[in-house]
């Protein structure tokens, strides 16, 4: 990647700049703490580059303002955290039914209900399961820097744009506000007529575009839940993304993911200094999960210990990988609470039998 300079940004910022780097120009959001400097930078650097911003009334018509700047087959953009997310997620099955990409950001906040504004992983479920109603799902992104974050951001919107459909990364309080040195290279545009599905108006004689999510005729949804479960299984089995840190060995492997695998990272750094066999695996793509990753690792007399800050989701989809062959443990905290790391050291070495 060519750099074109090296600034400070906080991880709501990085967002913003890799999407506006990755050609984004439309940015629709509505204020919601802890993501609130994510529209504030946007407000700023889209008038810069010639792109739209738009503070609208509420989550709902942001969604669909994202919406309507997809089907004209623009690069666009929203953020919130998790009850503004809530509240977008019609739009976004919607938008998943039409095949219309955007990229959702989602810096999670404590809950349910308003909870407050203090660091959370909770919306996991939400954000793998598609979230809205009816059957699909969307690219979920995990990032745990800001360096990551603004890498994240251009590579959700290219997933967007190469799958059509819309992208949630899925950041947290602390990633989404603590302050990093980014790379960053130099802005792109987006590719001239990449979207011919686009509706842009027709001259006469041209075919009319038609883009809808509703199916009235006898047998016409069934096929088109079967076109778009089979474009998401051919996305499942092609972009899995994640990051395995000294597994090969481990006696015990720790599954984390954001803020949580920042913190599991530092104690496989202090567990191999005392000699002691431990690794990560941390999912960059929460979907499509690393099944196939986790499920090599099982057994061999192997542990694996969950580390998230909820009351044990992706815990879940450990556990499914893995097929019983080894045991999974959980370790959490929730409410707003963060691990810390020597709560985490200590658990690996009881699951090593090893006295602290």
């Amino acid at each position: 990647m060519a750099v074109e300079e090296k600034v400070l940004l906080t991880g709501n910022e990085a967002a913003a700049e890799g999407a506006i780097r990755a050609g984004c120009r439309f940015y629709f959001g509505y204020p919601i703490t802890p993501q609130n400097d994510l529209p504030e930078y946007m407000a700023k650097r889209m008038p810069e580059v010639g792109g739209t911003f738009i503070q609208a009334e509420s989550e709902l018509a942001a969604i669909s303002m994202v919406h309507g700047a997809s089907a004209a087959g623009a690069r666009t953009m929203t953020s919130s955290s998790s009850p503004g997310i809530s509240l977008k997620q019609e739009g976004l099955s919607y938008m998943a039914a039409s095949e219309l990409p955007c990229l959702v950001v989602n810096v999670q906040r404590a809950g349910p209900g308003l909870g407050d504004v203090r660091c959370a992983q909770a919306d996991y479920f939400q954000a793998t399961r598609g979230g809205g109603h009816g059957d699909y799902y969307m690219p979920v992104l995990a990032p745990y820097s800001v360096q990551e974050t603004f890498d994240l951001a251009g590579l959700g919107l290219e997933l967007a744009m190469k799958w059509r459909t819309p992208v949630l990364m899925l950041s947290d309080q602390q990633v989404g506000q603590m302050m990093e040195p980014v790379e960053l290279p130099p802005i792109r545009e987006a590719p001239a007529g990449e979207s011919p599905w686009a509706l842009r108006g027709a001259a006469p004689g041209q075919q009319r575009k038609y883009i809808h999510s509703y199916c009235g005729r006898v047998g016409e949804l069934v096929a088109w839940n079967v076109r778009l479960k089979t474009k998401l299984e051919r996305l499942a089995a092609e972009e899995v993304r994640f990051e395995a840190v000294e597994t090969d060995d481990a006696e015990v492997v720790m599954v984390a993911y954001g803020t949580s695998a920042r913190l599991a990272k530092a104690v496989v750094a202090s567990c191999r200094r005392q000699g002691l066999r431990v690794g990560l695996l941390r999912p960059v793509t929460l979907w499509p999960f690393p099944t196939a990753a986790l499920r090599s690792l099982a057994g061999l007399g192997r542990k694996f210990l969950v580390v998230e800050m909820s009351w044990g989701q992706m815990v879940e989809d450990v556990r499914l990988a893995v097929e019983g062959r080894s045991p999974v443990e959980l370790l959490n905290t929730f409410g707003g609470e963060v691990i810390r790391t020597g709560k985490i050291e200590e658990r690996v070495k009881q699951q090593l039998k090893i006295k602290s």
